[in-house]
This record gives C-alpha cells, sequence and structure tokens, in this order.
C-alpha cells in the first residue's frame, strides 16, 4: 500500500513516498523511510507522531494513502506567545 512520511523544519519540508506492506505501524514507516538518518534530532521517544494532523500512537497501524506526520517540540508556549502579544499590544494603546 502507498503512504507518505512527512516532517517539517521552518525552511525545509520532507514527504517521502513508500510502498508498505498491510499492517504496518506509525513508527515502521517513520523507521522504514530513512528520514532517521537524515535528521537525528527525531528521537520516536520524544517527538509526537500522528496520521493527517491528528495525534496518534506509534503502533498504529495505516492504511492506504495514510500520511504519518513527525512533529517538532514547540519552542514557545502558544497561549503565553499569544498573551505577551496583547500585553504589548495594549501597552501601545496607552
Amino acid at each position: 500500500m502507498k503512504i507518505e512520511v512527512a516532517y517539517a523544519l521552518p525552511d525545509e519540508q520532507m514527504i517521502i513516498p513508500l510502498q508498505v506492506e498491510p499492517g504496518v505501524t506509525v513508527e515502521q514507516a517513520i523507521r522504514l523511510s530513512g528520514i532517521m538518518e537524515k535528521h537525528p534530532e527525531i528521537d520516536l521517544t520524544e517527538n509526537k507522531v500522528g496520521v493527517f494532523g491528528k495525534i496518534c500512537k506509534p503502533d498504529t497501524e495505516l492504511r492506504e494513502q495514510d500520511r504519518v506526520e513527525i512533529y517538532r517540540k514547540l519552542i514557545a508556549d502558544p497561549k503565553e506567545s499569544r498573551r505577551k502579544r496583547a500585553d504589548k499590544k495594549e501597552a501601545t494603546k496607552g
């Protein structure tokens, strides 16, 4: 079956198409893709993974045409970033 493994950096996006046997898991697909050799910063014990934008467990079985996604850690907390922007905007008003 055909699947894809995707990983995005701020300035680069990799999508690796694969032909795999039915029953392959998310983790197996990532390892088969070879992406971890190209990007040694990927750690499957730390990075979250998903299929089409929905976080899942590494042992999730894939289906035809699934796209496995490897998510990077957030550099900043989104809530904290929004709060800082709002505070800054409020300060420039007054």
